[in-house]
Parts: C-alpha cells; sequence; structure tokens
C-alpha cells in the first residue's frame, strides 16, 4: 500500500519534482518531428524514383522483346523474299501494343557487297521500336542483323 507521505510527493507541486523527472518541452517536440518529416519526405521520393525506373526497365523489356520477335520473323525468309528487299524506314505497325503500352516498329533494309548483276550480297536489316506510351524516357530500342546470300565467292 502506498504511504500518503509518498502519494503527496507524486501529485504535489512541480517545483517539488526532482531533476531525472523532466520531459520534453513542446519545442524539441517541435524540432524532432520536423526532423522526421524531413527523413520521410526523402524516402518517399526514392519510393517515387524506384517506381518510375522500375517501370522504364519494363517498358525497354517489351520493346527488346517485339524487336526480337520482328527480327526472328525475318530471319526466316528467304533471302530473296521481297519483304527483304532494299528499302528505306517502312513503319511495319504503326501501334504494336503490349501490355498496355503502345509502340511504334520501323523496319529498314541496306544492301553492300553487290554482285556483278547489281543485286546486293550483304543486307543489313535494323528492326527500331519507338515507345508512344507516356511515362517512359522514350529512347527507341534498335536491334540489327546481318543477312548474306548464299552464293559462292570468285575464289
Amino acid at each position: 500500500m502506498i504511504s500518503s507521505k509518498s502519494k503527496r510527493r507524486r501529485d504535489g507541486n512541480p517545483a517539488q519534482r526532482s531533476v531525472t523527472e523532466r520531459g520534453f518541452t513542446l519545442i524539441e517536440t517541435s524540432i524532432a518531428m520536423v526532423i522526421l518529416m524531413v527523413a520521410g519526405l526523402g524516402v518517399a521520393s526514392l519510393f517515387t524514383y524506384s517506381i518510375r525506373y522500375n517501370s522504364g526497365g519494363e517498358d525497354r523489356a517489351l520493346a527488346l522483346s517485339i524487336a526480337q520477335q520482328h527480327i526472328e520473323q525475318l530471319r526466316s525468309v528467304p533471302y530473296t523474299d521481297a519483304v527483304l528487299n532494299v528499302s528505306a524506314a517502312t513503319v511495319l505497325n504503326p501501334n504494336t501494343i503490349s501490355n498496355g503500352r503502345t509502340y511504334r516498329v520501323t523496319k529498314t533494309v541496306t544492301g553492300s557487297n553487290n554482285s556483278p548483276g547489281g543485286n546486293p550480297t550483304l543486307k543489313t536489316i535494323t528492326i527500331r521500336v519507338d515507345p508512344l506510351s507516356t511515362g517512359w524516357a522514350g529512347f527507341p530500342v534498335i536491334v540489327r542483323t546481318i543477312r548474306t546470300s548464299s552464293t559462292s565467292g570468285t575464289n
């Protein structure tokens, strides 16, 4: 049981309290809250930064996948097929949509090392995938491959 003398000391006037019983002042608490708020805002900005760049990585991976699919389709056709005729940049599919994101796919075929008949013996196929959706930095993905004719050399 608590004696009335010790009870009076606890409930008594604040001037009678010992130095160890002091609490935080309002100013100390306010300063601590401001420091914690600044640290919290810094962490929140890191979260938005990481979300944005993870999304950008996913967009680039999708664009690379689209480019690889088109390159594989063009590698599977015969060298003399009309789809591989030397041409300037040609938009293949104006709007390729993958995972809710829109891309523009452009094909370019250039020829070199022409045969005596003027036909190219090397063709460089370039597929460029440009994002049309917002939220990504907008840098294109470019994939190139080189095809050669199956003609024998002169030696």
